[in-house]
């Protein structure tokens, strides 16, 4: 634990020196964190030390200490520690270092070690692939410091529950692998929370075949929800498009957004759809318009409705998918206007 008193005390001079040493933009640190300047003990030339020692230049040495200044309080010994533990799934101290570069405050919170190395080996004992494990080592650090019996926990719930929903035991691996890699923040849930969410979607008339399918599209998203909130937008989606229960169902599954976003989220992009002139039976049609923002639709629209395209006489599909599906789209319509209509057997006007 650092004091972050700062009235009563100065800036270490000592840390100060080594720092201007290293070229390190100080403004930068006393901006962000001044609080690691006033710490009586700081290990600055150490650090550095270890990290040219890996590989890295004056210049991303620098840059590494200004973005995650608390880096000068970690000992050597910690460091060292950290750098054999992530060497676990790095291919070589080059790509180490660029990681370190990118993303500096997962590599130096080292309070989770021992966390950190069961957690690893348990990933990649599971079949995890060493990219995706720096991955997740980088982009969702958290699940490392849950203890590694947690994380177990929550891959046998999800084991459990897809071979009773029917699942094959030769798919589960691959399943269960997808998706960890697609959302690991799933084990940031409780094996309690995942049961009743499923528990939750089989009272509700969903087939155990529908369940996996609806697993398998919320990209384990679903894990993330909880069953009020899951019903409150249910209810809203079936007042909407006016249908019954069987019809819902089947919106769900052409659209799981209708029960992964919120009341609130859901009635903002409905009001924006619906003040572009698009009519709620064209949403019910094609209800996966719901998962873009307000924003994506807008800008969509506009540009369709330059090359003479009417989104509200015309099939919603053309504003869907990620980007790259759109302007697949849109360069289909924009060669289809510009293309000249040319009729093989009409005689050719030829001048005497």
């Amino acid at each position: 634990t650092y004091t972050t008193d700062t009235k009563s005390r100065e800036e270490n001079k000592k840390t100060l020196e080594s720092l201007y040493s290293l070229s390190v933009d100080i403004t930068k640190i006393r901006r962000l964190k001044e609080w690691v300047l006033l710490q009586d003990v700081a290990y600055v030339t150490e650090i550095a030390g270890i990290l040219q020692e890996m590989g890295a230049d004056e210049t991303t040495v620098a840059n590494i200490i200004e973005r995650c200044p608390e880096a000068i309080l970690r000992t050597p010994a910690e460091i060292n520690s950290q750098r054999a533990l992530w060497q676990l799934v790095c291919q070589n101290e080059k790509q180490l270092i660029k990681l370190i570069e990118q993303f500096p405050e997962s590599f130096f919170t080292t309070d989770y070690q021992q966390n950190q190395k069961a957690n690893i080996l348990f990933f990649q004992e599971l079949g995890l692939k060493n990219n995706i494990i720096t991955r997740f080592l980088t982009s969702a650090p958290n699940i490392f410091y849950n203890p590694v019996e947690k994380n177990k926990n929550v891959i046998e719930t999800l084991q459990r529950n897809y071979l009773n929903l029917g699942g094959s035991e030769a798919n589960m691996k691959i399943w269960i692998l997808k998706l960890l890699s697609q959302n690991p923040f799933i084990l940031l849930n409780t094996s309690t929370a995942i049961q009743e969410n499923l528990e939750f979607l089989q009272k509700n008339d969903f087939t155990d075949q529908e369940v996996l399918q609806l697993l398998s599209k919320l990209k384990g998203f679903i894990f993330q929800l909880n069953s009020t909130t899951m019903q409150k937008s249910m209810l809203f989606s079936k007042n909407i498009f006016k249908c019954s229960d069987q019809e819902l169902k089947q919106l769900v599954l052409k659209c799981p957004a209708l029960l992964y976003y919120s009341v609130p989220v859901l009635e903002e992009r409905l009001e924006g759809l619906l003040k572009e002139g698009i009519s709620i039976a064209q949403i019910r049609e094609t209800p996966m318009v719901l998962e873009l923002t307000t924003q994506i639709v807008q800008y969509r629209i506009k540009k369709l409705s330059a090359l003479g395209y009417d989104i509200k006489s015309g099939n919603l599909e053309s504003l869907n998918g990620t980007k790259k599906d759109f302007e697949v789209t849109y360069g289909k319509i924009q060669s289809k206007k510009e293309r000249p209509i040319f009729n093989p057997v009409a005689p050719l006007q030829i001048e005497d």
